[in-house]
């Protein structure tokens, strides 16, 4: 038997999102690299840009993943909110190693902006209301096929998780 246990999304934010990635905001053209700008590690594989289009479904989740060889980002074409729920990062490639449940949280990502997400970051999402949505993700070729370290929150810790918006 498995509980369901509810996350309320807050507004992502810079400071709020440390621990987890960083927050990619629009910026004039011309602005040299600096401190404002994410930090990538994409150092080890050939990198994958690509536009994944997504179906809407239920704002719920049994399954939190991470990623630890790579940072991946993402942000939604379109100007369309979102929703993901993250973890804080382990980065070992010690499959046993799984997040504290009570440590999830939830952000809405406005349209205008993307997520980098640090290596080892727990997530889940991208979650979202109405029709589909086409998202920019950048990650490595082989990251689905090599890097994809899973949580099973319901086989693990008996719990569901559902975005309460």
């Amino acid at each position: 038997m498995t509980t369901e246990l509810a996350l309320r999304p807050t507004q992502i934010s810079v400071d709020e999102f440390a621990l987890y990635g960083e927050l990619i905001v629009p910026m004039d053209d011309g602005v040299l690299f600096g401190p404002n700008d994410a930090r990538l590690d994409i150092k080890g594989g050939i990198p994958r840009l690509y536009i994944m289009r997504l179906q809407p479904r239920e704002l719920q989740f049994k399954r939190i993943t991470r990623h630890a060889a790579v940072t991946q980002c993402l942000a939604a074409l379109g100007g369309r909110e979102w929703l993901i729920a993250v973890a804080p990062p382990i980065v070992s490639i010690n499959r046993s190693l799984m997040p504290d449940p009570s440590s999830i949280r939830a952000f809405r990502v406005s349209g205008n902006c993307a997520i980098k997400l640090h290596k080892g970051c727990w997530h889940a999402g991208p979650f979202f209301e109405g029709s589909e949505v086409d998202f920019i993700n950048l990650e490595l070729s082989d990251t689905n096929e090599v890097d994809h370290i899973n949580c099973a929150l319901d086989q693990e810790f008996g719990i569901t998780m559902r975005f309460e918006v």
